[in-house]
């Protein structure tokens, strides 16, 4: 009869052998890849941005129709400055709301936007101040209306037109309320 420290004495080197014998049968683990640290410039093309809040943007037409845009909300300054660069579409009834902290003279450039736009400069008693149709994308030329606004809405180029939304025309915000603007 085998004793327990003669058992272990015996497979002991039995199980050592076993480990060396897979552990020499396996591929070497290579290194970690080298992290890529993230892109912090918001105006880079692979600059991943976080999500924005989601709103709805109600416009008044000419005859008295009402207009919903759902809405990504740009209250901040990287989300500002990015807004819709880098996109390739933008469909009917979607665009981006930027909040500002308050109402100044508001001008948008077009760098690195890839697709036609319509601008909607909204005042802080939320009427269309004015409208830029069809920005033409990749510019850097200044858009404004050359009056105060607080808020703007770019929506898909020719939008403005095809719904007859004019200077002037009331405007309701659904869901912005509780959004923080940064300055």
């Amino acid at each position: 009869m085998m004793t327990p420290r003669r058992l272990a004495l015996v497979v002991l080197p039995l199980l050592l052998g076993a480990c060396q014998q897979s552990a020499e049968g396996r591929q070497p683990t290579p290194p970690p890849a080298p992290v890529k640290p993230p892109v912090t410039d918001v105006t880079a093309k692979d600059y991943v941005s976080p999500p924005l809040p989601r709103a709805y943007v109600r416009l008044k037409d000419a005859f008295g129709g009402v207009h919903r845009v759902e809405v990504e909300v740009a209250a901040t300054p990287d989300a500002r400055t990015r807004g819709l660069m880098w996109r390739t579409e933008l469909a009917d009834g979607k665009g981006m709301l930027f909040l500002f902290p308050s109402q100044e003279m508001q001008g948008f450039w077009m760098r690195n936007t890839l697709i036609p736009l319509d601008m909607f400069f909204i005042t802080s008693d939320l009427h269309v101040a004015g409208i830029v149709s069809r920005a033409v994308p990749k510019t850097l030329e200044s858009r404004s209306v050359g009056v105060p606004s607080q808020y703007v809405l770019e929506v898909p180029g020719g939008w403005a037109e095809k719904v007859s939304v004019r200077k002037g025309s009331p405007v309701e915000f659904e869901g912005v309320s509780g959004i923080e603007i940064v300055p």
